[in-house]
């Protein structure tokens, strides 16, 4: 299996440094050979990004590269969680995928595909996952996107 760090590096992706939230709980928790990553937003040097709703302030397209902000601040949890050493990851078991839905938006499972996809082309068979994607009518800081995970690591 090919290095993680370089594929992301080959997708010109740089993991922010995981960091604590500002409320009552914490990024991730590791049970056994479990990490259960909370729900994470769509951050980028400290500040949430894509305020909205999506099927008003933003599309489907727009949403999916949210999801997939949210993914990849998800991996700079797990990596801290593994040490360094994302290559510990065997599975992506779950995602959870809210998004922040306009009236009548119904394409939340097409929004959830950017996070999906990015794990699958990220790690292969081994992030391929069971999922849920739900609209709700609000979501922290108001932004349009925010993910759940569940990984098996070794």
């Amino acid at each position: 299996m090919q290095n993680i760090e370089q594929k992301l590096k080959s997708m010109n992706i740089e993991l922010p440094q995981s960091v604590m939230p500002a409320a009552n709980y914490v990024p991730y928790t590791v049970v056994g050979n479990m990490v259960f990553v909370s729900g994470t937003l769509p951050m980028k040097d400290g500040k949430p990004q894509d305020i909205g709703k999506v099927g008003k302030e933003f599309t489907v397209e727009q949403a999916q590269a949210t999801a997939k902000l949210c993914g990849i601040n998800i991996l700079s949890h797990v990596k801290a969680a593994c040490g360094g050493n994302l290559d510990r990851v065997k599975k992506c078991v779950r995602l959870g995928v809210f998004v922040n839905s306009a009236a009548g938006f119904t394409d939340q499972p097409k929004v959830a595909n950017g996070v999906s996809d990015f794990m699958v082309g990220l790690f292969g068979d081994a992030g391929k996952h069971a999922r849920f994607a739900v609209g709700v009518s609000e979501l922290p800081f108001g932004v349009a996107v925010e993910v759940d995970a569940t990984f098996v690591i070794e």
